[in-house]
């Protein structure tokens, strides 16, 4: 907003207001009025994969940045716990003087102790929740930790501290630390109320504050869906975030797999899909045979019985079937996918344990393999070996023993892109191709809460950490990863950095075949599941080119989608926008056409210009490649570039027609 322009009591986004319809009315009349919205409620989108990215520390993005050394990044999330081990500060040096921030809201007051120099700094913000919501007001704590456990998990992510040992009751065993876990942490407490409820007030007062205190980067797991740029919260506050150079990385939102359902589809931010790790977990079993299978798991329990009797049960489909069984383990087939309803009728009968046969992948079973059922799933092929031990030896089969707790790496394939991941294109800007990259999302080990559980069965059971599956677990690998590039680029753009990610980022899985998207029947993933890859980076690091863009550049998008000045002034809290050169092209490391299907006859051509700048330190020379478009010609003016300097910039022209 236009501050000198307004009334005082709304001079900044740290104060609100509640107005009655007449008294909206008047505001709206008033003179250096600019815009003003509902407040929206948004909602939260809910550790090997640092290896499984490629980090490592004696080449690449670790060491380029020292582990993202004094970098800061602002979290905007659910609080925080400070306790945990993954905000130590050992050997960390003093706090960056940029940083501005004096806050450490605990427990009604600033208690400092809960700070140092990892956690830089907490703050609340609840002004418009207890708006909203009043009669919560004796229930909400005035203060920064987390009561959910979702913003200690996205924090840790992007630059928790080096834990050893760290585990979930013996899966994932080893050591836990963030993307950059050097960085700084600031955590900005903008979610309350047991299901996570956010408002757009409160979010953009955390983020202004954010950029006040001296943040590096954001990393902002919320959204709100189906709204316009110019009403939307990320978009508001983050275009001032870009304005000062700091890096605004979103979650792209768990309503997948249709299109249109992703959120955060804001052309200056980095807007992130949720995909896949290969790391698996296992349990064993033996057979009365001897014969020895390995099947999936999560099962945390102690499980020490032998020689118990097996039954196979087809379907398991019957509960009350299940309970003349309740001494047995019983096998049971997925052969509709509803593994689910297997899983709890097992359960249901208190039997001993369960064999599933489902070829099933670890992240389609992550929502109930956490159930307190010793249990194993296997494949079809190993279900056979199961089915036919039964049918030969009868009454007589069992199971010698099953063991779990185990970890596996190097599932195949991976990455995908899991199913909840929502999909593109944007609603509120679909003129830029969202989401823009994919990153581990799926079973992500980070620091939990001590005194939330992490499994509840009628027995609450605790853990210093915990699995968390989402787009809010892959939006902080990206903050973390921009941490880094910050931290080895310090002259980098926030659209440079995004860049620099888009386009060195991986298109083949671990098999060296296209990334595949697990919620369209495991085909290739298209751009609008994945967006331009899975991010990489060590190769971020050194992308040779980079498609930048800055305030103009973003204006000139908003231009063109015919907003009024008036919406316009809302996103960019400037009267002076220029709108001399509107442009739906904006120069963005990926493309987007729609054209309209069923008509073969008309052909149409679309038109895009990118401008590159060399980021190298030599000479160089750059091809275009094309991949062939059945049904469309494409080409490429000019096809080669030479750049003779660092910083050079260079354009050309990219024509579609079909």
């Amino acid at each position: 907003m236009d501050s000198s322009a307004m009334p005082k009591a709304f001079s900044d986004q740290h104060s609100c207001a509640n107005l009655s319809p007449q008294d909206h009315e008047s505001l709206k009349n008033s003179h250096g009025y600019v815009s003003s919205i509902p407040d929206l409620p948004l909602k939260l989108d809910t550790t090997h994969t640092s290896q499984f990215l490629g980090l490592n520390p004696y080449k690449g993005a670790w060491p380029a940045s020292e582990y993202g050394k004094d970098i800061i990044v602002g979290v905007i999330d659910t609080g925080v716990w400070p306790e945990s081990e993954s905000f130590k500060d050992d050997g960390m040096t003093e706090i960056p003087s940029k940083w501005k921030g004096k806050l450490c809201q605990f427990e009604n007051s600033n208690h400092s102790s809960f700070c140092n120099k990892k956690l830089i700094g907490a703050r609340f913000f609840n002004k418009g929740f207890l708006a909203k919501y009043p009669d919560l007001s004796k229930t909400i704590a005035n203060d920064s930790r987390d009561t959910i456990g979702h913003g200690t998990h996205t924090s840790t992510t992007a630059a928790g501290s080096k834990v050893d040992g760290a585990s979930f009751f013996g899966y994932a065993n080893g050591t836990a630390r963030g993307i950059a876990s050097l960085s700084r942490v600031a955590i900005y407490k903008t979610v309350w109320g047991t299901e996570g409820d956010a408002l757009s007030s409160d979010i953009i007062a955390a983020i202004d504050a954010a950029l006040s205190d001296g943040v590096d980067v954001l990393s902002m797991s919320i959204g709100y869906n189906n709204v316009s740029l110019y009403e939307d919260p990320v978009a508001i506050a983050t275009f001032a975030a870009m304005e000062k150079g700091v890096f605004a990385s979103t979650s792209a939102g768990n309503s997948g797999p249709y299109s249109h359902t992703l959120h955060n589809g804001v052309p200056w931010v980095i807007n992130v899909a949720a995909g896949t790790s290969d790391r698996e977990f296992r349990g064993n079993l033996t057979l009365g045979n001897g014969v020895s299978l390995t099947g999936l798991s999560s099962y945390v329990g102690n499980f020490s019985a032998t020689n118990i009797p097996v039954v196979f049960v087809d379907m398991c489909e019957n509960p009350e079937e299940l309970i003349k069984f309740k001494n047995k383990i019983v096998v049971c087939e997925d052969k509709t996918g509803f593994l689910s309803t297997q899983f709890y009728n097992a359960f249901s009968a208190k039997v001993v344990g369960g064999v599933f046969i489902s070829n099933a992948s670890q992240q389609d079973l992550s929502q109930f393999l956490w159930y307190p059922l010793p249990s194993i799933v296997i494949n079809q092929k190993d279900g056979e070996i199961v089915k036919d031990y039964i049918l030969r030896n009868s009454n007589s089969s069992k199971i010698q023993n099953m063991s779990f707790k185990k970890t596996g790496f190097g599932a195949k394939p991976s990455p995908s892109v899991d199913s909840y991941s929502s999909r593109g294109p944007s609603n509120s800007c679909p003129y830029v191709l969202k989401p823009d990259i994919t990153a581990p999302g799926t079973s992500i080990l980070a620091a939990w809460p001590a005194n939330i559980p992490v499994l509840d069965f009628g027995t609450k059971v605790y853990n210093n950490f915990k699995f968390l599956s989402g787009t809010s677990m892959s939006c902080p690998h990206v903050a973390g990863v921009a941490a880094l590039l910050k931290g080895a680029r310090p002259d980098w753009s926030p659209a440079a950095i995004r860049s620099a990610m888009m386009t060195t980022s991986d298109i083949f899985d671990n098999t060296k075949k296209p990334i595949k998207d697990i919620g369209n029947d495991n085909k290739d993933a298209t751009p609008l599941a994945l967006g331009a890859g899975h991010v990489n980076p060590n190769r971020a690091l050194d992308p040779g080119l980079v498609y930048d863009a800055g305030v103009q550049d973003y204006v000139n998008l908003l231009c063109a989608l015919n907003f009024t000045q008036q919406n316009i002034t809302a996103i960019t809290r400037s009267s002076s926008n220029d709108c001399s050169k509107p442009s739906l092209d904006l120069n963005y490391p990926s493309f987007i056409a729609f054209i309209k299907a069923g008509n073969t006859s008309v052909r149409t051509t679309h038109n895009f210009r990118r401008t590159v700048t060399n980021v190298d330190e030599a000479q160089s020379t750059y091809f275009a490649s094309i991949s062939p478009i059945k049904g469309f010609n494409i080409s490429v003016v000019p096809n080669k570039l030479v750049f003779k300097e660092k910083n050079m910039k260079l354009s050309f022209k990219l024509k579609i027609e079909g």
